[in-house]
């Protein structure tokens, strides 16, 4: 099978396309034919060796794919071979074939094509829990997305406007504003060019938003908690800023602030029932018409160009690796 390869950490550049002894399902997986791969900011942090979980070398990047199941590890009864599954692992999916742990597949909603199959479950799931389950967000209520055109944003503004908030988006450009606004948020904010504390304020008249939902860090997380008005809640998810930010705890005791954090895979282990419940709710969106925002969809062979991309912000919503319509 071809697969792209990590050999060395360091830039997406420095991943190859290469041939690969077909895998074998073991106790407990599954073989998955892969048709597509969704490229993920953690995805990045993997092939610079950044990430809170290290791959050793080699390996094959990629955590999120879509595809049909095409055989049966020992002791596996389903899903059966022919079925359409999503599914994650922490790396391996940019291939044509991927072993994964027959817990790690679910459902394809019904009405998303592997394209969007695969680009749909991480950044959508995430930006549910954050929304919801974490960040108790209800209808009504003010919510502020920060990096809102990218994988995670655009999902967090899609759903939030679909469940009834109002959101205030933010990113670092007009144009990635425009993406926010077509999604369904109320108002835009460049927090490049502009004060994102004041025009929070500004946009809500005055007492700030209930909750800020941030997959980016950096420096513009303090002042989405200095925009929350009192009582509010702050879900950090990630950061793609590349910077960690320090929160002076003082600002959550004057404020009477809730400051979460939120990891998906904390909560599949530690709240079953949660992400099944979340499941259900976004297949519900989904035959309403929810689809995830792809940008842009690169053949196997443009795997590099296609993290690249990413890195540099240069994308909206999710990149897709197609394995099986390109070279």
């Amino acid at each position: 099978m071809r697969a792209a390869r990590c050999t060395r950490y360091g830039l997406p550049d420095a991943l190859e396309v290469v041939d690969l002894d077909d895998p074998e399902p073991g106790p407990g997986e599954v073989l998955v034919r892969v048709h597509a791969a969704a490229v993920n900011y953690p995805d990045l942090l993997l092939v610079s060796n950044r990430y809170q979980v290290p791959a050793p070398l080699p390996f094959t990047p990629g955590s999120e794919f879509a595809g049909v199941v095409a055989a049966l590890g020992p002791g596996v009864t389903g899903p059966p071979v022919g079925t359409t599954v999503a599914g994650a692992v922490l790396t391996g999916a940019f291939a044509e074939q991927v072993v994964v742990p027959v817990a790690g597949l679910r459902p394809v909603p019904d009405g998303l094509d592997m394209v969007h199959a695969a680009a749909f479950h991480v950044t959508y799931a995430t930006a549910y829990h954050s929304l919801v389950t974490v960040g108790q967000g209800a209808a009504g209520e003010w919510a502020a997305v920060l990096g809102a055109a990218g994988g995670v944003g655009s999902a967090a503004v899609d759903i939030a406007t679909r469940l009834g908030m109002r959101v205030v988006a933010a990113a670092s450009s007009e144009e990635r504003l425009l993406v926010a606004r077509k999604l369904g948020a109320e108002a835009g904010i460049d927090y490049v060019h502009e004060d994102l504390k004041t025009r929070i304020r500004e946009v809500t008249g005055g007492p700030g938003v209930h909750l800020v939902v941030d997959p980016v860090g950096g420096d513009h997380a303090e002042a989405a908690l200095r925009a929350l008005r009192r009582g509010g809640r702050f879900v950090t998810v990630g950061y793609a800023d590349g910077r960690i930010p320090r929160i002076p705890l003082n600002l959550v005791l004057l404020k009477d602030a809730v400051v979460r954090g939120f990891e998906i895979r904390m909560l599949r282990q530690y709240a079953p029932d949660a992400v099944a419940a979340g499941d259900r709710a976004l297949a519900r969106l989904v035959r309403d018409g929810m689809r995830p925002l792809v940008s842009r969809v690169h053949p196997l062979a443009e795997v590099a160009s296609a993290l690249t991309g990413v890195a540099e912000r240069r994308t909206t919503g999710k990149v897709v690796i197609d394995m099986v319509g390109g070279a």
